[in-house]
């Protein structure tokens, strides 16, 4: 797995505003990290890349946040998921029908689902490796697309 090294919030921001100029319709976002690990952050740049100009947060209590832009952003929030199978009562599949982008926090939680229903994803694992500093890990579940080749 590729992984990219950023040194503070800012550039965090900057390498999810990056990944958003690669993203089309209908890509699906799995952010896995330790809290604290940079997921909201990273979500928040994507948003800046697809001209979202509404104040992103981790819909926690909501689970699922809505933001429009020059690309809708549709962002998860799977912490509290008990099982993975509630996913789907969230309305999963009727997003995934949507004209956007979905980033779901806490996707690894959910990766096996995704598999076991053929769902293209690509996987981002936020590595926390000192106060501002993170690794930040790629992978495509589809041969047809390298995302961290395309970011380095």
């Amino acid at each position: 797995m590729n992984y990219i090294c950023t040194n503070s919030p800012e550039e965090t921001i900057e390498l999810g505003k990056r990944l958003a100029t690669l993203l089309k319709s209908g890509d699906v976002i799995l952010l896995s990290g330790d809290l604290g690990a940079g997921k909201t952050a990273f979500t928040k740049g994507i948003a800046l890349g697809l001209d979202i100009e509404d104040y992103v947060k981790s819909p926690t209590f909501t689970y699922v946040l809505e933001y429009k832009g020059k690309m809708s952003l549709y962002h998860f929030d799977l912490y509290r998921l008990q099982d993975i199978e509630e996913i789907y009562d969230l309305g999963f599949e009727e997003y995934l029908q949507c004209d956007g982008v979905l980033v779901l926090e806490w996707g690894d939680r959910v990766k096996e689902v995704l598999k076991e229903d053929e769902i293209d994803y690509i996987s981002v694992f936020l590595e926390k490796v000192g106060e501002k500093n993170r690794k930040i890990y790629f992978d495509c579940n589809t041969k047809e697309r390298n995302i961290a080749k395309e970011l380095l």
